[in-house]
């Protein structure tokens, strides 16, 4: 089957307008780096999703999900499959201290709409650049809360498309990992069980964590976030830090000035170019520390379209 036969089959279940050819990931993705997807698919519905994550399962179609774009870099020559955006499915709900987000909502919306109606929990959330499906995922976490803290279930499907719902002892929750990572499943949503706060607490705490954000990462640059797993006893930015690799990069990308922690795109980096400087950051500490660093970013594509 070829990609125009992928774009005319999804277009008979969702609108033409959902279900795009040769979309440029540069325009979805955090660092404003990546090559086109051969089919970029936007859906409106549960159903929708269902059924894309179905139709890619039964073509043996690689599919990718795409949530706000954080933690991932796309190579320059795209991805050769379907790529799947959830950000249209953005509801939020509270019920007392219930909290209900679908899987494409952004998770520093859903923390200051929590906040707003005097719950607390979820400060710890206010600054991360990333979907609600995405941080259950990586189990997402700052400043000493992580999504493990709050969760209740998540409805997610499989990779055959069928719908589960599976409990915070099911999602299996560590560092930066998941059953939905292990498993290859697609958050639909998740509930969150809350406690009520006092405003002005909440508020305090929720400027508080802007300010150490705002102040201690280089927000003023494309970038995938933290690109460095935190190793057992260290901390990945200090090891670059004092393997003196601040400023230095390859193109247009660099181990950030301002958090060596986080490579920015500061002048149209090229892909290529940010993996590059992720490949000497890694050599460099190897060498001067003899720490192996894992990497928290997912790299995904392909280097030549």
């Amino acid at each position: 089957m070829t990609k125009e036969q992928w774009l005319t089959d999804l277009r008979d279940f969702l609108t033409d307008d959902h279900v795009k050819m040769d979309e440029p990931l540069h325009l979805h993705t955090l660092t404003k780096m990546g090559g086109p997807a051969d089919i970029f698919v936007t859906p409106t519905t549960e159903d929708e999703t269902a059924f894309t994550v179905k139709y890619a399962y039964n073509n043996n179609i690689p599919l990718l999900l795409l949530g706000n774009g954080s933690n991932m870099v796309v190579r320059d020559g795209g991805f050769r499959g379907i790529v799947l955006t959830l950000k249209s499915l953005k509801a939020i709900r509270i019920e007392g201290t219930k909290v209900y987000a679908q899987g494409g909502a952004n998770i520093k919306t859903v923390s200051k709409t929590v906040a707003a109606k005097q719950l607390t929990g979820f400060e710890f959330a206010c600054g991360i650049p990333g979907s609600i499906g995405g941080a259950m995922a990586m189990n997402a976490g700052a400043y000493g809360g992580e999504i493990k803290d709050v969760i209740k279930q998540a409805t997610v499907l499989s990779k055959e498309g069928e719908k589960l719902v599976l409990s915070k002892e099911e999602l299996d929750l560590g560092y930066r990992k998941s059953i939905i990572t292990k498993k290859g499943f697609y958050v639909l949503s998740a509930e969150f069980e809350l406690e009520v706060g006092r405003q002005t607490v909440i508020d305090a705490k929720m400027s508080e964590l802007t300010y150490q954000r705002e102040t201690k990462q280089p927000l003023e640059f494309p970038s995938a976030g933290s690109v460095f797993k935190r190793p057992p006893g260290n901390f990945a930015g200090k090891l670059i830090q004092d393997s003196g690799l601040q400023g230095r990069g390859f193109g247009g990308a660099e181990v950030s000035t301002k958090h060596a922690g986080f490579i920015v795109n500061k002048n149209n980096a090229s892909a290529n170019d940010y993996i590059q400087t992720i490949d000497m950051v890694k050599a460099a500490v190897q060498e001067k520390f003899g720490i192996d660093l894992e990497l928290e970013v997912k790299i995904v594509g392909e280097d030549q379209f």
